[in-house]
């Protein structure tokens, strides 16, 4: 449907045309299986296959592309638009249409370490995936790898192809984990100017320096497996 278009071509961040991005979709997929089985494929591929780092953001235009992304070493990973970005990318790949959503998220669990380093306890811009998968569009959010929940007490997300995968909100005690304060809306790629000058409204820090905070406080190694291998 040309309504879709812009969801399946590439385009500056979600370069699903690059070749590294299309190896990794080929190998993380299969030619012969419906495009809700190779999401769910790819879903685990991304979320697994590179841990969750939000500190070593570079706020350079190369470095948010897709082909950016998979060239990471996967204890390097990336952070939740890397890996949301990557998700779409590689869905593009193999046919199924792709968007970008953003909001603004509350990190319960973690916001001592957030507010000291950025100044605020809200993830601004925290990005997921959206699939259209037989004629609606479903969320799938890759961002925290398996290793990273079970270090914070999380049930990792699952993604089913049928049932929104958008965010945990309570941990395994009952206590709230994340909520979602404010919706940006969805993409067809990464609003990279937009997404600057949001940081720099909420993050003094960021605001002051033009630079991220070099640091890691989820200190997971990741296991390097990937669910359907």
């Amino acid at each position: 449907m040309d309504e879709l278009d812009p969801f399946l071509r590439p385009n500056e961040f979600v370069d699903s045309d690059h070749p590294d991005v299309v190896a990794f979709a080929r190998k993380h997929s299969d030619p012969d299986a419906d495009p809700v089985a190779n999401a769910i494929r790819l879903y685990y591929a991304v979320r697994d296959g590179f841990r969750y780092n939000p500190w070593g953001v570079k706020t350079t235009r190369e470095a948010f592309r897709a082909s950016a992304v998979v060239k990471r070493r996967p204890e390097e990973g990336g952070h939740c638009i890397d890996k949301a970005n990557l998700l779409a990318a590689t869905a593009r790949v193999v046919g199924i249409p792709s968007r970008l959503h953003f909001a603004n998220v509350r990190n319960h669990l973690g916001s001592e370490a957030f507010e000291k380093v950025l100044g605020t306890d809200l993830l601004v811009f925290h990005g997921y995936t959206e699939l259209y998968l037989n004629g609606r569009w479903v969320a799938a959010t890759p961002a925290f790898n398996r290793e990273l929940c079970e270090r914070l007490g999380v049930d990792p997300l699952e993604f089913d192809g049928e049932h929104d995968s958008v965010f945990q909100q309570f941990d395994r005690r009952g206590e709230r984990f994340m909520e979602y304060v404010h919706d940006y809306g969805t993409f067809p790629d990464v609003p990279f100017d937009l997404m600057l000058s949001e940081w720099r409204k909420y993050y003094p820090g960021f605001r002051s320096s033009g630079l991220w905070p070099a640091r890691d406080p989820f200190d997971v190694p990741l296991s390097g497996r990937v669910e359907g291998e």
